[in-house]
């Protein structure tokens, strides 16, 4: 587990990045308790090490026209690798589908999906999304709104698990 490798200075400055990835690395330094020079190297060892994978703006997409957001459930007539990694790199192609999970369970994958309007969905839906090779079935819901969207990991619960440890 690489958690276990992280010391607290290290999942610290992952917390603060987490919950505020434009802030300068002084400032990090300063909410860490070290000196900037080694945060930054910390910092870049954290990324080269591929825990931090980038930094991204937080959205809000129905203020920039993307109405609707839909979970799509699929199921694959074939789970055989080569047809889930297929699927997989398609959905990587969609640029409707944001997130593809794939699952266990009696669905295979889970989209989350993006839309300006609903007209623009079910046309990526019935043209794209369902005519797919190896697609079986797909079942749509509708986000009527989101009561929760963090970003991330819980670390707070991390280190609480950390500190009962023996």
């Amino acid at each position: 587990m690489i958690s276990a490798r992280l010391d607290p200075i290290d999942r610290h400055i992952l917390a603060e990045l987490q919950a505020d990835g434009r802030m300068t690395n002084v400032e990090l330094a300063k909410r860490v308790g070290i000196s900037a020079p080694p945060c930054l190297r910390r910092v870049r060892a954290l990324e080269e090490a591929g825990l931090i994978r980038g930094y991204h703006a937080r959205l809000d997409a129905r203020e920039l026209g993307f109405e609707v957001q839909v979970f799509a459930l699929v199921g694959l007539e074939s789970q055989a690798e080569s047809e889930l990694s297929a699927f997989e790199a398609r959905c990587r192609e969609w640029p409707l589908v944001r997130e593809c999970h794939l699952l266990n369970g009696e669905v295979d994958f889970i989209l989350k999906c993006i839309a300006p309007d609903l007209s623009t969905f079910q046309s990526f839906l019935t043209g794209e999304l369902l005519t797919f090779p190896n697609v079986g079935s797909v079942k749509t819901s509708l986000v009527i709104r989101q009561a929760k969207g963090e970003p991330g990991v819980p670390f707070d619960v991390l280190e609480e698990r950390l500190q009962r440890k023996p």
